[in-house]
């Protein structure tokens, strides 16, 4: 037996250890649609802050989650989904939407990728918005919409004239999802990639909403 196909197999067998679990194998299905905090999950699936941290931790060691620290407040921390152990999982519940609309604090740059992305990828209507929209969409942001054969939006808009009842928001900044009131909605906790301003920093934003919006859109739907 190789040593790599032994390692392969290994790994395979932890993945699957890790999901055996209902309450594990929920938390993967929620952080499949988007990321969360712990304390997030917890009140979500109704479990106490140990068995979340238990839980946490084996979904880690199985190298299925990872951690990020808040680029809003800088105190939180959110789960995020690792997707390459799971290529093809679909979440066990699908949601009904009459259109999705995605949210980052300036709708310069993630909001609107993640708007031109969706249209591209499901026949679910998809706007855009911002808590603190910018003046203008930020020129990187058309560049590389562009080098994908893709458009974004031509202007910004306040999330205040855009959301409306049956609408899915889902927020793809932490700062928008801090700022917003509680409610139902989804969050992508994505880097900002107008703090550095370069290229390669909207190209990684560009495949990180990609990634995400491939396993989402299966799983939005128009209502019932």
């Amino acid at each position: 037996m190789s040593t790599d196909w032994s390692s392969r197999v290994v790994e395979r067998a932890r993945v699957h250890a890790a999901l055996g679990e209902p309450a594990r194998l929920s938390m993967v299905d929620r952080l499949t649609l988007g990321d969360a905090s712990p304390g997030e999950l917890g009140a979500e699936l109704g479990l106490s802050s140990n068995l979340v941290a238990h839980h946490v931790k084996l979904l880690e060691q199985a190298g299925l989650v990872v951690r990020s620290r808040s680029e809003g407040d800088h105190r939180r921390t959110y789960l995020r989904l690792r997707p390459g152990p799971l290529a093809g999982l679909v979440p066990a519940s699908a949601r009904g939407a009459a259109r999705v609309v995605f949210v980052c604090s300036h709708n310069s740059a993630r909001s609107q990728l993640a708007a031109a992305l969706w249209a591209d990828r499901s026949p679910v209507p998809v706007a855009s918005a911002g808590t603190e929209p910018a003046r203008a969409v930020h020129p990187l942001a058309v560049v590389t919409a562009a080098a994908h054969g893709l458009s974004v939006a031509c202007g910004t808009h306040h999330i205040d004239d855009v959301v409306r009842e049956g609408d899915l928001i889902v927020a793809v900044c932490d700062n928008a999802h801090e700022e917003l009131p509680s409610g139902d909605r989804l969050h992508w906790s994505i880097p900002d990639p107008a703090a550095p301003g370069t290229p390669a920093a909207f190209e990684t934003a560009f495949h990180d909403l990609a990634g995400r919006i491939d396993r989402l859109a299966p799983a939005v739907g128009a209502p019932c």
